[in-house]
């Protein structure tokens, strides 16, 4: 029941229509009893700073954000989280004095979903394929958390360099090194935790994998997929087919979610029953 003390929020993006978000934060709100209230808010590119400031004006405690405006919103914001700041993305604003605060809580719920599972990164030779936005998420959750080696298979080598260069001189060691999508097959012969970033494999065109090469995978321990429909890619299948553990990116979808409701909600927490509960609906509502 949304009443005068309810606290508003919402995911601004352009499409909109598709965010399982408002699903999963107001069923986070009802589930923990919190005054909250959260909506879709089609936001087109030109109108990202208009948006900002009347979200503000309007009393939003907070907005998350998503494509294709996560490096956009970044001058509108009064501070911005050292976090967000390393991977060059914010996806979750929270309401401060004077404006708002950028955090990116996607690195966040990639690092809570694999400690979830049991995926170990320190000390590991590690594959990240893609070098978008989320795989710069991914790259700084490698590097934090102690990955030994990171290659980068990306299409565009020019773009996977500048990440990598990012990287490398953030954290003062040279994680991460770089190779051509199609030169996989000259990767050192080591057993590997693979994280794929890239949207290829996503509904509907589901019978794509990145690398189609069933030798790659006999490479991989444990292979990361960031999508979450389906809920088993072609690129886990793959894995598996060659004994290597997986997880999909559904779960990090409602741990980066969780964790922008407890930046709005200081003090609340979501427990593992709830977070089980919003995985059956959301899972419900897919077509993959």
């Amino acid at each position: 029941m949304i009443s005068g003390t309810t606290k508003i929020c919402g995911v601004m993006a352009d499409p909109v229509e598709h965010s399982l978000s408002p699903l999963m934060q107001n069923f986070y709100a009802e589930k923990t009893g919190v005054d909250f209230a959260y909506m879709p808010l089609k936001v087109a590119v030109e109108d990202v700073e208009a948006a900002v400031l009347g979200a503000y004006a309007l009393n939003f405690v907070g907005m998350n954000v998503t494509v294709p405006h996560k490096q956009q919103v970044m001058p509108y914001l009064k501070e911005i989280d050292e976090d967000a700041k390393a991977i060059g993305a914010v996806n979750t604003l929270v309401r401060m004095e004077g404006g708002y605060k950028g955090y990116n809580t996607d690195a966040a719920g990639l690092l809570r979903a694999m400690r979830e599972a049991k995926i170990q990164i320190a000390g590991e030779d590690c594959i990240l394929i893609g070098a978008g936005g989320a795989a710069k998420a991914a790259a700084y959750v490698l590097a934090k958390e102690g990955a030994q080696t990171v290659t980068l298979l990306n299409r565009n080598v020019g773009h996977a360099m500048v990440l990598a260069e990012e990287i490398n001189h953030r954290f003062g060691r040279p994680v991460m090194t770089v190779l051509a999508l199609s030169e996989y097959a000259l990767l050192p012969k080591k057993s590997y935790l693979a994280i794929q970033s890239t949207s290829v494999g996503m509904y509907p065109h589901s019978d794509h994998a990145p690398i189609e090469d069933p030798d790659f995978y006999r490479m991989i321990h444990t292979g990361v997929d960031i999508v979450y429909n389906p809920m088993e890619t072609k690129f886990m299948q793959y894995v598996s087919a060659a004994g290597g553990t997986v997880m999909n990116g559904f779960t990090m979808l409602l741990y980066q979610g969780i964790t922008a409701f407890e930046l709005w909600n200081p003090g609340v927490k979501i427990s593992p029953q709830i977070v089980e509960e919003a995985g059956m609906q959301m899972r419900s509502r897919l077509k993959g």
